[in-house]
């Protein structure tokens, strides 16, 4: 069966499919998914009971109290409390013959009261045959569509892509993803998180699912725990300080801990955040990602399991530019954001000509980089002639000097301290090189973590 047909035909096609019935449960948007189901006719095939709980007293009653009602822990909620009932009240009359589901959303649209960021949480937790354990696939969704009926028209296509896509689709699981995008132009909706669970899906890695996302243009951004575990941007940075490294950790080492350390030390000192946990990222851009001309799957996981070693959240972006990382941050939180770099990256933002696609070219730029409550936090670097170049004697080019001393000035871009000299020498490259050769000597140049990860797993090898 192709998934290339439109949302009617594929509501149509799970009407008529005896085998499988469930539960609607939606909370705001309407009850946009399960009208879908309605409106094509034989919904009674299908649907077992539909429900919405606008008021929240009502929705407090029916699934307990929370504190967020657009949230990953309201959805969880729905589908537990909905799939329990079906099981229990249904399972003796048909449970033999019919596989249940219930999908479930809890949606904050736009209204003529709010125009906040319109966003929501679906999911569906479905038997793949009658009687089995079941499977669940959860996603984050953005609406983009600048008007509420439009909104919801994308939510319910949404909405149908995924019940159908989990029913048809579960062998391969690679290709639900760009499924749930069917009938929909680009750009009107997002989704930045996506968590596949249950026996049919053991073999799938979240985070793989997570880099699919970014490839498919579904998202810019995606991001995951050190255990591997997908989470949503929204839950993990709110109102949060963030410190975050952009590298491509091929592999990591003695110097990108320096450099992160340090600027740690620095960032919570400045910023009086001795009693908070900052949010602290490592992230790869897909740039990075695809320099050696194709995406590897296998490089990438290794890139993450080796970061996850270290305990490291990691942030996968399609932000070649610093500014737009900034933004992108931003949309979660007014709180101080900290970006350790290196000379070689300083060298990249102060490049005039990097900025040629911007009407206000470099000073749009730095203008939006700077914005607000932002500091880079700059590693010296060792020249080829042996000098060390650091963030004070950092010579950009002439038409940016008196821009750069501006924002140095200001304290915007800080040096460093307490680096260590020894560390300038290493650079990631050459203990690529050295793992290749079998020179031993590449262990020395890297944490003793990364040291173990890469040898059991025998990374970089080719």
């Amino acid at each position: 069966m192709h998934h290339d047909q439109n949302t009617g035909k594929k509501a149509f096609q799970i009407n008529l499919d005896s085998r499988i019935y469930g539960t609607f449960a939606e909370i705001g948007a309407g009850q946009e998914v399960a009208r879908r189901f309605f409106a094509v006719g034989g919904a009674a095939g299908t649907i077992a009971k539909t429900m919405s709980a606008y008021d929240m007293t009502f929705s407090d009653a029916i699934y307990g109290p929370c504190s967020r009602y657009v949230s990953r822990a309201r959805l969880e909620t729905m589908l537990d409390h909905e799939f329990r009932l079906l099981i229990e009240r249904l399972d003796e009359k048909c449970g033999a013959e019919r596989a249940f589901f219930v999908f479930a959303n809890t949606v904050a649209a736009r209204s003529f009261r709010k125009h906040d960021e319109s966003h929501g949480w679906i999911g569906i937790r479905f038997q793949h045959h009658p009687r089995a354990p079941f499977n669940e696939i959860i996603a984050h969704v953005r609406l983009f569509d600048a008007e509420n009926i439009e909104q919801q028209e994308a939510l319910g296509i949404v909405g149908v892509n995924l019940i159908h896509a989990a029913i048809y689709l579960t062998s391969r699981p690679e290709n639900i993803i760009a499924a749930l995008a069917d009938d929909l132009k680009p750009g009107r909706i997002g989704i930045d998180m996506i968590r596949f669970s249950g026996p049919e899906f053991v073999a799938v890695d979240n985070r793989l699912m997570a880099l699919r996302l970014v490839t498919s243009g579904l998202t810019q951004a995606a991001l995951f725990r050190a255990d591997g575990e997908v989470v949503n941007a929204a839950d993990a940075f709110y109102k949060k300080p963030i410190l975050v490294e952009r590298g491509s950790f091929r592999p990591v080492t003695l110097l990108t801990n320096d450099l992160l350390d340090g600027a740690l030390a620095l960032f919570l000192k400045e910023n009086n955040l001795a009693a908070e946990e900052p949010e602290i990222l490592m992230e790869i851009t897909m740039k990075n990602l695809l320099a050696s001309g194709s995406l590897d799957p296998g490089d990438f996981l290794d890139r993450v399991d080796m970061l996850g070693a270290l305990g490291r959240t990691v942030l996968i972006s399609n932000y070649a530019e610093f500014f737009r990382l900034v933004q992108y941050l931003r949309l979660y939180t007014e709180r101080p954001i900290g970006l350790p770099i290196g000379i070689p990256a300083l060298v990249e933002i102060f490049e005039p000509e990097y900025y040629a696609g911007l009407d206000g070219g470099i000073l749009e730029a730095l203008g939006r980089l700077f914005k607000q409550n932002v500091k880079l936090y700059v590693y010296p670097w060792r020249d080829p002639s042996g000098n060390i170049v650091t963030a004070e004697n950092f010579q950009p080019q002439t038409q940016v000097q008196h821009l750069y001393a501006h924002l140095f000035e200001g304290g915007a871009i800080r040096p460093l301290e307490g680096w260590h000299e020894e560390y300038l020498a290493i650079r990631s490259r050459d203990v690529l090189a050295k793992i290749r050769s079998g020179d031993p000597s590449w262990r020395d140049m890297v944490p003793q973590q990364v040291a173990a990860i890469i040898d059991s797993r025998r990374m970089f090898r080719k």
